[in-house]
């Protein structure tokens, strides 16, 4: 616990808080003699505690933006993509209490799994040092100018944008393939192609065939304005 204490830049007065918000209900469910609970309670309260200082975050440095446009920058930032994320950077899926079956399936790198977790912790942060260690905590690692750019590369949608470009002129025919995918079930990696007139424009890749998609046609944007 020492170790993951170092990477949220936070000492827990009750690290039974720190080891719930790590137990996974596959984990309680094996051993339901024994103290730990699952995260789940925590993962709920996480919600709201992220959902507040997020909201907090973008009504204070977005004076200008009406409401509708803060509450879907807000739903971006904390989707369960995003909490993916930060689960990753803080490698949560290495300290994760997982039952047998859980864990031998890929529990550790699925994303559902890792995103709760994140708000798990986050509501273990608040319950032992409340709402500022929390708030610390998430701007940290969620509230900072690079991820709100990569929320916003996001919310773009490349493929809408790529039709409204090559309907300038007529007769123009998009279509999308998938052309691979790798990795486990619970990771894939999917590979896409958009093809103009039966021709290559552009690839792309991502982990569902939506991203794989939008990649694409992001890819294929770029080759047009740049005149290829």
């Amino acid at each position: 616990m020492h170790e993951l204490e170092q990477e949220l830049n936070y000492t827990f007065q009750n690290p039974a808080l720190l080891e719930e918000a790590l137990c996974h209900s596959s984990y309680a469910n094996e051993h339901r003699a024994g103290p730990l609970h699952s995260n789940e309670r925590l993962e709920f309260l996480g919600d709201s505690v992220l959902g507040f200082v997020t909201a907090e975050f973008l009504f204070v440095h977005h004076p200008d933006l009406p409401e509708g446009d803060l509450t879907r920058i807000r739903a971006a930032l904390v989707c369960e993509q995003s909490l993916y994320e930060v689960a990753c950077k803080l490698d949560l899926g290495r300290f994760l209490k997982l039952g047998r079956g859980e864990d031998s399936g890929g529990g550790r790198e699925r994303t559902s799994i890792l995103a709760d977790a994140t708000e798990a912790v986050i509501a273990a942060v608040y319950l032992d040092g409340g709402i500022q260690a929390a708030s610390d905590l998430i701007h940290r690692v969620l509230l900072d100018a690079e991820r709100e750019e990569a929320v916003e590369e996001r919310r773009r949608d490349y493929k809408t944008a790529l039709q409204e470009f090559v309907q300038r002129q007529a007769d123009q025919v998009l279509a999308y393939r998938m052309v691979g995918e790798t990795g486990p079930d619970h990771a894939k990696t999917f590979s896409a192609e958009v093809l103009l007139n039966g021709q290559a424009l552009g690839t792309g890749s991502g982990r569902s065939k939506k991203e794989a998609e939008q990649s694409a046609a992001k890819s294929a944007l770029e080759a047009l304005n740049a005149g290829l």
